[in-house]
């Protein structure tokens, strides 16, 4: 009974005013009908076309009095419009669970109506983006939207058995779903992974902000960024230059992946490099000049002997002034799997701008400042995560230290010396 006196009392916040404004009279004497929709205390004006003679205006029934021609209009245009309302009114609760005045109003004047459901919300997101592709935003960020799309499509129709689904319907359920699905339908790494929950979670987001969506019921249940992937060990490289492949597209794969190795460009910056990019100076050295796709930051790189080798392999593949013709995004990433399971060890493209952070340069001594300036990164920060990679290396050089010191005596400068002839000598 408590629950059907809920009920009651949360359909009776919703109502309509019809009224006129007697201060406000026309040169032929009538004024205009306006209609006020109220639900939960909060009310929406709504557009009407239509006048009233005021002396034939009821304030108690909210009607015209009389059979007149303009009684009957005014009176048609109330009833038709409490139906329109009305329809509206139920539909937007059926679809969001919830309704509020503005969206009532949006809904019956017809502008700014907004999906109730998430892939055509997804769809309207990734139509607007493409629209600004060009002038604001990247053809690939936009790429990578649309194939988030349709993996969430393809969950949606998998695992729901559903086409669309509401968004009074997403909840913490849901989303710990997709990402069980992406980890074990798709195979996805962690990272990955995180990419397409933070752009299911921008949809929610967009969805309340839109009010087509109360709150948030994903809230509580974003993941942190994992951790940036280990690079390759030292030995990887070499393996990959010293041992053959059979297919040409994967030699291909191979040979970007290693001139991405030694010059730390990414995906989408070794895509457009072009003749114009790679100059020689006045000692002989070639160098590549470039600005960075993702933070606009210019990147400056010597080019050593490898990669200038890959270069002259691809020369007569040239259509264009561009240095490479490579794959698709996703067939890169299919072959780049691939070739790992060739040289049976893991492989994604992206690691190869982390062994040029790690084993090309700051392994080897190159100063973290330099490293910077060549991977192009706006703030020396993000330069220090592949330092922190790096510490490993640096204990396991420690370790060895400590072995080959294990057993001797320390002479501090304070103390007398002793007679043992094996001393290491420590001069603060």
């Amino acid at each position: 009974m408590e629950t059907n006196n809920k009920e009651i009392k949360r359909r009776s916040t919703f109502s309509l005013l019809f009224y006129i404004n007697r201060t406000k009279v026309r040169k032929d004497g009538t004024c205009k009908l306006l209609c006020k929709v109220s639900i939960d205390a909060k009310s929406a004006p709504i557009n009407i076309n239509a006048f009233v003679d005021p002396s034939l205006w009821n304030p108690e029934t909210k009607r015209a009095n009389g059979r007149s021609e303009n009684a009957r209009t005014v009176n048609q245009a109330i009833e038709k419009l409490t139906e329109k309302i009305t329809g509206h009114y139920r539909h937007i609760r059926k679809s969001l669970g919830f309704v509020t005045a503005e969206l009532v109003k949006n809904a019956v004047e017809g502008i700014g109506q907004k999906p109730f459901t998430l892939l055509a919300l997804f769809r309207e997101h990734n139509e607007e983006f493409r629209k600004r592709v060009g002038v604001d935003r990247k053809e690939e960020t936009y790429e990578s939207y649309e194939n988030s799309y349709n993996i969430l499509a393809s969950f949606v129709k998998k695992r729901k058995e559903k086409e669309d689904v509401a968004l009074r319907s997403l909840d913490r359920e849901f989303y710990d779903d997709f990402e069980i699905f992406l980890r074990t339908d798709r195979e996805m790494k962690p990272k990955t992974v995180h990419e397409h929950l933070y752009r299911l979670k921008k949809m929610t987001k967009r969805a309340v902000s839109q009010g087509t969506l109360r709150r948030d019921l994903t809230g509580s249940c974003t993941r942190n960024c994992p951790a940036q992937e280990p690079p390759f060990e030292t030995r990887r490289p070499q393996k990959l230059m010293e041992t053959p492949v059979g297919k040409p597209n994967l030699q291909r794969v191979r040979d970007w992946f290693l001139f991405a190795t030694f010059t730390g460009l990414s995906y989408a910056d070794l895509k457009r490099l072009s003749e114009k990019d790679i100059t020689q100076s006045d000692d002989g050295t070639y160098w590549i000049h470039i600005r960075r796709q993702k933070t606009e930051t210019p990147s400056a790189i010597r080019l050593l002997n490898v990669p200038l080798q890959i270069i002259e392999k691809y020369r007569h593949e040239r259509k264009s002034d561009r240095i490479f013709n490579l794959y698709c995004r996703g067939y890169l990433i299919k072959l780049t799997r691939e070739l790992g399971r060739t040289y049976g060890f893991d492989m994604t493209f992206h690691k190869a701008r982390h062994n040029f952070g790690t084993h090309i340069t700051l392994s080897l001594g190159v100063p973290i400042e330099t490293v910077s300036r060549m991977m192009g990164h706006k703030s020396i920060s993000t330069t220090q995560i592949y330092a922190k990679v790096t510490d490993r290396k640096v204990d396991e050089d420690m370790k060895r230290l400590k072995e080959q010191t294990k057993g001797r005596k320390i002479n501090l400068y304070e103390e007398d010396e002793p007679e043992t002839a094996d001393i290491i000598t420590v001069n603060g």
